[in-house]
């Protein structure tokens, strides 16, 4: 392809979970500007690929925070684009669109569906209305609505957040009895409304698990789409440790038909779980917004979704791209699920091994630049020291 225009700086805002530091290497890779607006002390803002970095609490008020990362933009200068990786960061530019868009560039529906899509039980209902697989889901509003839900619910079942926007959302677990969810929905409505979902627990181990990163241009049209599948996740409802491209014909054409359907655009990430009862692909979450793990989709000419929408929103042309099947992406925290399936009998130390083959790229480390792995692993180096100087003496 041709040389690719650099000029247009990026600003990517970050609050938490992984994929920013991603963001600033796929791009700074290429020559490209880009800026770090971060809330709370994180390793990734060492990487060498910021241009500068900018500390902000996003408790602030809405007008406040608007306000700060407007006169960002403004010292930045130009029009840069503006990305994030954070739900709620999302709705907020979503919310705050007509400000934002007289300084920065990002994708941007005709219809408000960023909030509905972070939203978990809207989501389910967009689902519903357009046809998409999706576990069944409740919105319990009392406490007498999870006893119902529990008189009929086949056990387990799961419990997530609704709403990112409202406080005190639900942590997501599984819960085995009526017991369990009776307990988790007290302890989740102690201070206020629980702001939570109920939904069917879909059997299966993480490699059940699929996702799949596209991108979405002005019309809405599917200008990259891959698919892939876990391997490992951090938890047994966390984020992928281990994952591999891999080909799955069903799984994009639902997410193609799901995002054309309500009309979206830009980066999104899509959980989906295979259910072995009917044969369904069913979709889990809707990350409308640059998914933490988009790097394990770098296809065969390296142009990942984040490079994709860099291309489009600056009105340059965008190459065809190929899924690199059996590309493998790791989170640095696989070594403790892995040891952790070990220790349950369920994984073997040649299995382990076997298992990393194929891995192209980790999340914190790089050669070209090590300084947010350093960071990173320093604190967890230390805490291994001082438990092992807790640890009693051996008698």
């Amino acid at each position: 392809m041709s040389r690719i225009d650099t000029t247009t700086p990026v600003l990517v805002v970050y609050r938490g979970g992984i994929g920013a530091l991603s963001v600033a290497r796929t791009l700074g890779r290429l020559g490209v500007r880009v800026y770090l607006v971060y809330d709370g002390e994180t390793p990734l803002r060492h990487s060498r690929y910021w241009k500068k970095t900018y500390a902000w609490n996003f408790d602030a008020s809405d007008e406040e925070s608007l306000a700060f990362l407007l006169r960002v933009g403004e010292e930045i200068g130009g029009r840069p684009l503006l990305l994030t990786l954070v739900d709620s960061i999302a709705v907020f530019i979503e919310r705050h669109a007509a400000r934002l868009k007289e300084r920065f560039v990002f994708p941007l529906a005709d219809e408000p569906v960023v909030e509905r899509l972070a939203n978990k039980w809207d989501m389910f209902a967009l689902a519903k209305q357009h046809a998409i697989p999706t576990p069944e889901t409740a919105f319990p509003q009392t406490r007498e609505d999870v006893l119902a839900f529990a008189r009929t619910a086949q056990f387990p079942v799961i419990m997530k957040g609704a709403d990112p926007m409202l406080p005190r959302a639900a942590a997501k677990e599984i819960l085995e009895d009526a017991q369990a969810l009776l307990s988790a929905y007290d302890k989740a409505s102690q201070d206020g409304p629980a702001n939570c979902i109920l939904q069917e627990y879909i059997p299966g181990t993480a490699e059940s698990v699929w996702m799949c990163n596209a991108y979405f241009g002005d019309r809405s049209e599917c200008k990259a789409i891959f698919p892939g599948k876990k391997l490992r996740q951090v938890s047994s409802t966390g984020i992928a440790s281990l994952a591999v491209c891999a080909p799955n014909a069903k799984v994009a054409e639902q997410t193609r038909r799901f995002m054309q359907a309500v009309g979206y655009r830009g980066c999104v990430g899509i959980g989906w779980r295979y259910d072995a009862r009917d044969g369904q692909y069913k979709v889990l979450d809707v990350n409308a917004r640059v998914s933490g793990v988009f790097r394990l989709f770098r296809p065969t000419n390296g142009m990942d979704v984040v490079r994709i929408c860099y291309l489009d929103l600056t009105g340059q042309p965008v190459p065809q791209t190929r899924l690199a099947a059996g590309r493998k992406w790791m989170l640095e925290q696989d070594f403790e699920s892995a040891l952790a399936e070990v220790r349950a009998g369920r994984l073997s130390i040649w299995g382990w091994i076997r298992s990393l083959i194929g891995v192209r790229e980790a999340h914190w480390f790089a050669f070209d630049d090590p300084a947010p792995f350093i960071a990173w692993l320093r604190p967890r180096v230390r805490a291994i020291r001082e438990r092992r100087r807790a640890a009693p003496a051996p008698a």
